[in-house]
Formats: C-alpha cells, structure tokens, sequence
C-alpha cells in the first residue's frame, strides 16, 4: 500500500515520501496471501511492459533523428540463426549432389518419365478422424486413392501398389481415434519415411476457411530443406505432386521446414494488385517430424535404416537441426 499523500510529517518533522517504495531485493515471491501475490504481480508486470515500451519510443526517436546516420538494427539473437553448423548442408553447386539427384530413386520423376500415383490407406480399421483425414488428403494430392484397410498386411499391399503402377504409398496410423503417424514409401525401390504426425486440423477445423479444393495440381513450395537428409525428405514429398502444376487453380501446397518440424499448409491466393496477394487456406493442416528413413519399400524386420531419429545422442543441443 502506500501512506496518504505527502501532507503529513514524518518522523523528526520530514514530509512523509507520497508512497511507500519496496526494498531494492523484494520479491514478489515473499507476499504470503496469494491473491495479493497474483496481484502485486501482475502490476510489476504491467511496469514491465510500460518500461519496455517507453524503451522503445525512445530508441524509435533517436532513429529518426539520426536519419540516414542511424545505427543498422540489431538481428534478434534466435534459435534458427544461432544454429549449429551441419556439415552435410547442401551447396547448390556441389557436382557430387548433383550426380546423386540425377541417380537417385526420384529422378524417373524430376525428369518427368513418371507421372505420381499415390494410394493412401490406414491402420487397421480406422476411426471416424482418420477417414475423414485421408479424404481430405485425397483432395489436396492429385491422383490419389484412399483405401480403407482391413486385416491386410502392409507386406502384401506393396506389390499390389506396384503391380498397379502406383509410384507411392502413404499410411495414416492413429491412436485413441487421432491419427499420429505417417508413413510414407516410395515405390517401387523406396525409400520408406517415417513420421511422427501432430496438430492435425480438418477442413471444419480452420477458422475463414475458403471454399472446396478444385481439382488442378497445385504449385508445392519446400522451405528450409537444406541438408542432404532434408534434400532427400524434401525431393520425397515433391514427387508426391504433378511436376507441372495448373496455375489456374491458384492452389499452393507448402511444406514448411522449421526446427526439423515440417509444417504442412494449402492455400488458395489471388493477386489484388501488383503489391498486394490476398490467401484463403483451404486445409488441412498437420505437422511432421522425421523419425526415421529407411532404404528400400517398407520392412520393419530386415530393412537397412540411412537415418533414425535417437533423442538422447542427437539431441544434445537445441540449436541442433537435421533437415
């Protein structure tokens, strides 16, 4: 609390200060009464921001005095750009990747003797969530199947995927009715991709949605995917889509490279002037994180992993990243 006002005397005759000031080492933390704890801190928060604000004022003014002799602005310290150097960090350039795109699996695809044919299934009988999930999928990967999985053993769906000419095979895995995994296999040589799914929201789900997905190819963007473990990962959702997407249907697929969390989002766009693109998403949208890559088609017993995710040795600095 504070005193009532400096009118009155003080000890040895002193104006009393108009209020009380708290020591320099209190702490919020040794107010016993819990409300009044939550109370005093949300004021000291409050001074908090009003002090950073009044910080910042100031800075802008003396920018804006300075003009053209302003000093350039500091780059905010993040985890993405404190990131540990990966020596498998792809340069554009480099013969020796160039080579290995050109001989890799995808490469029938990149040079368009391919055209995708994709089946998307399930784990065994799914629930309400996942079907709808794989549906919505279906919509937004051009020339897919959904095909609802009963009994049948992923070890004998794959060479009926390949008798059938189907270029990949993707599985929606659940748990407690939300689907929480994604395999996703190449075919018909691999390589096998398995990740963790997370933050799945279906088309209902998204607030300001726009309306339905037409049917036209859309343009895929791939942020972020700079090693070769990401340039494989990258190359893979790629070939998923048609090479020559329909500029007409303004339809864009993003994968999302951030902190080794792919964030997969589609939208429409519309250009409103020169400057201005105004996007609608279209959904869904759903998370990835990498947990292992196998060579070959999926084999859970005898397949030969390039990359496995290992938490406890890999992970040993946050500001570490592996696509």
């Amino acid at each position: 609390g504070g005193g009532d006002g400096g009118g009155t005397a003080g000890p040895g005759g002193a104006p009393a200060p108009a209020r009380v000031l708290f020591p320099p080492t209190f702490s919020v933390s040794e107010i016993k009464n819990k409300q009044r704890r939550h109370f005093m801190f949300l004021r000291w928060k409050q001074q908090q921001r009003k002090e950073k604000l009044a910080a910042k004022k100031k800075r802008k003014k003396e920018r804006e005095a300075l003009g053209d002799q302003a000093p350039p602005k500091a780059i905010p310290k993040t985890i993405e750009n404190q990131r540990v150097y990966d020596e498998t960090t792809v340069d554009p350039n480099d013969e020796e990747v160039a080579f290995d795109e050109a001989t890799d699996e995808f490469a029938p695809y990149f040079n368009r003797q391919t055209v995708p044919k994709i089946l998307i299934t399930t784990s065994d009988r799914p629930r309400g969530r996942t079907v709808r999930f794989c549906e919505q999928l279906a919509t937004v990967i051009p020339n897919s199947h959904v095909y609802y999985r009963r009994g049948l053993a992923l070890k004998r769906i794959i060479p009926q995927c390949i008798a059938r000419d189907f270029t990949d095979l993707i599985v929606i895995n659940e748990d407690r009715k939300i689907p929480n995994g994604l395999v996703l296999s190449h075919l018909p040589d691999g390589p096998t991709a398995h990740f963790r799914m997370s933050s799945v929201r279906l088309r209902k789900e998204i607030k300001r949605k726009g309306k339905e997905p037409t049917e036209h190819a859309p343009e895929v963007i791939l942020n972020n995917f700079t090693t070769r473990l990401g340039h494989s990962v990258g190359r893979m959702l790629a070939s998923l889509f048609p090479h020559d997407p329909q500029f007409i249907g303004r339809q864009v697929a993003t994968f999302h490279n951030q902190r080794d969390y792919i964030f997969f989002r589609f939208h429409r766009y519309i250009f409103k002037s020169e400057k201005k693109v105004g996007i609608q998403e279209l959904g869904p949208r759903f998370t990835l994180k990498l947990r292992s890559l196998q060579k070959g088609t999926f084999d859970s017993k005898f397949g030969e992993y390039e990359w496995i995710h290992k938490r406890r040795e890999m992970d040993t600095s946050r500001r570490k990243f592996h696509l």
